[in-house]
């Protein structure tokens, strides 16, 4: 494989970038835009096989997919500030911490609180960061940024992400890396609003092999406790139907992975959760599709005309948030299915369930599919 093609530095608002030519031989780099600055940060697009990525680097957020012209996410402009976090990474924890209230090791940490109407710490504090774009092809990015030591987060965390279009769509892959002392609690997860076709949420059928969601208090949606999805009316998605007018924000887990390929349902395990010792480096393997990720699961969100779009990962994603997106504003409301795989479920930093703990040194690597059908 060709080493990735680096792409220009970001340069000062105001600024004509420096054009970075590819070496001979070299695959076609993407499009860069850096001068000026959009609204969203500087922004890369990726083309292959009739995909079109837009990526960001506020939030390393994907602003844009598209399939032969077909949204299969809800977009953004760029030069608008995002909406909420809509398509952003979320690091170092996905979804709420509550009461942004925690303690490890004997020591309390209260977090700033940014969902304020709830009183939670929410889905971490990498999403209105400004990334960096490191390297860039016509069809693969990278992007970085340091988490440094902060009130609430004492750790320092070196984050990178890896988005690659291939014949099955978009894959994203992000690494995380404790650079710092001491060990570091650690989560994550993505935000896309998934779009099936023509319509809104009502209009879409969902399918999702999980047979347990964590049940929540409805004023703050502090987690209470996981149940059986036959147990909530509408809950049980694994033979798939439409979703109408049901209200979901939870996390769904027990999720049907399979086998990974050559392998037996026996030979898999939901152990695999914790750092693996990957560097991000090695995120710029020759493979990092979603068939080089053993047992997988997948979501399907499809629309009356048959078409729609799928999202899956492997077992280091051993949750998923679904929310049917209810808004107050018209043109925001129920527009996406936000389909949110996760490493650990809501309040992790709390109950301790699936929480990753990065030692000094260790790293973690999760990755995702959009595809279009």
């Amino acid at each position: 494989m060709s080493e990735p093609t680096p792409v220009a530095d970001v340069p000062v608002p105001g600024t004509t970038p420096p054009v970075v030519e590819p070496a001979p031989g070299a695959p076609p780099t993407a499009t860069l835009t850096t001068s000026p600055v959009p609204v969203s940060g500087a922004q890369v697009v990726l083309e292959r096989d009739g995909y079109r990525a837009e990526l960001a680097a506020v939030g390393a957020t994907l602003r844009a997919l598209t399939f032969e012209g077909r949204d299969l996410v809800v977009p953004f402009a760029a030069d608008q500030v995002r909406p909420g976090f809509r398509g952003a990474l979320l690091a170092p924890w996905p979804n709420r911490v509550t009461d942004g209230r925690y303690e490890r090791d004997g020591v309390e940490h209260q977090l700033a609180l940014n969902e304020v109407e709830r009183g939670h710490a929410l889905h971490g504090l990498a999403h209105w960061a400004d990334w960096t774009f490191d390297q860039a092809q016509a069809a693969r990015a990278s992007a970085s940024f340091v988490l440094v030591p902060s009130d609430g987060y004492p750790w320092r965390l070196a984050l990178s992400v890896v988005y690659e279009l291939g014949d099955d769509g978009l894959t994203t892959t992000v690494t995380a890396r404790n650079v710092g002392e001491g060990t570091a609690p650690y989560g994550t997860a993505p935000h896309p609003y998934l779009v099936a076709g023509e319509g809104r949420v009502d209009d879409w059928t969902f399918d999702l092999p999980a047979a347990s969601y964590l049940e929540v208090t409805d004023d703050r949606l502090v987690p209470v406790g996981t149940r059986p999805v036959g147990d909530r009316e509408g809950f049980d998605f694994r033979e798939g139907h439409a979703i109408g007018d049901l209200f979901v924000d939870h996390a769904f887990t027990d999720l049907d992975f399979g086998p990974a390929d050559g392998a037996t349902a026996d030979d898999t395990s939901a152990d695999d959760r914790s750092a693996d010792g990957t560097s991000a480096d090695d995120t710029w393997a020759d493979d990092t599709s979603g068939e080089a990720q053993g047992a997988r699961v997948t979501a399907t969100v499809t629309a009356r005309d048959g078409h729609g779009v799928t999202m899956s990962w492997g077992r280091e994603l051993p949750w998923v948030q679904v929310h049917t997106a209810d808004r107050p504003e018209p043109e925001n409301d129920r527009v996406g299915l936000a389909v949110e795989p996760m490493t650990c479920p809501p309040d992790a930093f709390n109950s301790g369930d699936d929480l990753v703990l990065l030692a000094p040194g260790e790293s973690h690597t999760a990755s995702w599919t959009i595809t279009a059908f």
